[in-house]
């Protein structure tokens, strides 16, 4: 995409784009359900995506059928949410995008269907993040929220900006739908999984914030990407190797080590889709380097996320039922579908090798001595004593 559109402010969103807030959504509406009979649909749950809390909780009180009426089950259920506020975990790349735009002095603000009040609360536990917005605007606000472009046009209006120079950037159909109606550019990053083709609207459909290109907007480009690669913040998941598709060898001739999803699930809904790299330990055989895809595998069509990495190493033999345990420390690309098999796997073997180089960078070649790696069978190794141990050195 060429620079076609030049923007100098930003206006993000909040829930769904910048913050996880549907992992407490879940937490606190499960609880609450089964205490009333009911049983939390985890399909249901991108009906209240982009909603206002009102409308959100008119919508769960239909679907499952509770005996309230929608003020008193807001009166229930915010007192709950409010002592979640700061269990809610920052998407990938959302404090990195905050960082980069208040660092090159892009004018950004905050536009939220949420109460002003809850706004305020959610983002004091992340530091550096009110300091970040030159605006905040709650659905409180305003005369009507999104899908309305209200929220979006007072936005700009407080930041003295022309809304044909402002960007968005949004997760939820509501969102898009208002960003468009004030006359904004729009990003939409789907915070619902395999829904792409309804967000066509949007000016670009990206997999998430580490997608984001400013320089195709006319903004300053990001510096941190090193031989096509992002850094992240490491993160650490381990399981048993076990039986796959069947198709890592046999169709793809890409032998993957699979784990059991259902032991790090939680671990895995924090983390945007796409591929990943890093360090794989196995038990009794020694530390290696691996690439790994993360989400619905677009070509195959997953229905459940999974995680499969590639150990890029030849054994020669399976390793079923060793313990495998990996040290993910860098980012290559956003999840996609292919044209055909050939070009999946051209792709995956470029993945591997623009990772088997990477990784004799120091700063990724250094995990390889994470303990959480080196010492597979001690069970008392944590993600925190791995992390204190490499930030030493």
């Amino acid at each position: 995409m060429p620079i076609s559109r030049l923007v100098s402010h930003v206006i993000l969103d909040l829930d769904g784009t910048l913050l996880n807030t549907d992992s407490v959504v879940s937490k606190v509406v499960k609880p609450f359900l089964v205490k009333n009979g009911k049983t939390w649909d985890s399909k249901k749950a991108y009906k209240v995506v982009g909603k206002t809390p009102y409308e959100a909780a008119a919508i769960v009180l239909e679907d499952y059928g509770l005996p309230y009426s929608t003020e008193e089950f807001l009166s229930m259920i915010t007192p709950v949410f409010s002592e979640q506020w700061c269990n809610i975990k920052a998407l990938p790349g959302a404090t990195r995008l905050l960082k980069h735009l208040r660092s090159n002095g892009v004018p950004t603000a905050l536009a939220s269907n949420s109460p002003r009040s809850n706004i305020e609360a959610k983002i004091s536990c992340h530091q550096g993040w009110k300091e970040s917005f030159s605006a905040i605007v709650g659905g409180d606000e305003v005369e009507k929220g999104k899908p309305s472009p209200d929220i979006f046009l007072e936005a700009a209006k407080r930041m003295n900006a022309t809304p044909s120079n402002c960007l968005v950037i949004e997760d939820s159909l509501p969102g898009i739908t208002a960003g468009k109606a004030a006359g904004m550019h729009v990003i939409a990053v789907p915070s619902i999984p395999k829904k792409t083709a309804e967000f066509s609207s949007a000016d670009v459909v990206i997999n998430s914030l580490l997608d984001v290109r400013p320089e195709k907007w006319g903004l300053p480009p990001f510096n941190d990407w090193i031989e096509d690669t992002l850094p992240i913040e490491p993160w650490f998941i381990s399981g048993p190797v076990i039986k796959g598709f069947g198709r890592g060898s046999k169709v793809l001739g890409i032998p993957t080590a699979n784990l059991p999803a259902e032991n790090f699930s939680d671990v895995v809904s924090e983390y945007t889709s796409g591929v990943y790299f890093g360090w794989a330990g196995l038990s009794t055989r020694g530390t290696y380097k691996m690439v790994m895809s993360v989400g619905w595998n677009p070509y195959f069509d997953n229905t459940e996320k999974t995680v499969e990495p590639w150990l890029l190493h030849n054994f020669g033999e399976d390793f079923y039922g060793e313990e495998l345990r990996l040290a993910i420390v860098g980012y290559i690309r956003p999840e996609a579908n292919f044209p055909s098999l050939e070009s999946l796997i051209e792709r995956i073997q470029e993945d591997g090798r623009i990772a088997e180089k990477a990784l004799d960078l120091p700063m990724y070649a250094k995990y390889k001595d994470s303990p959480y790696l080196r010492n597979t069978l001690q069970l008392g190794s944590t993600n925190d004593d791995s992390q204190a141990e490499l930030n030493s050195k």
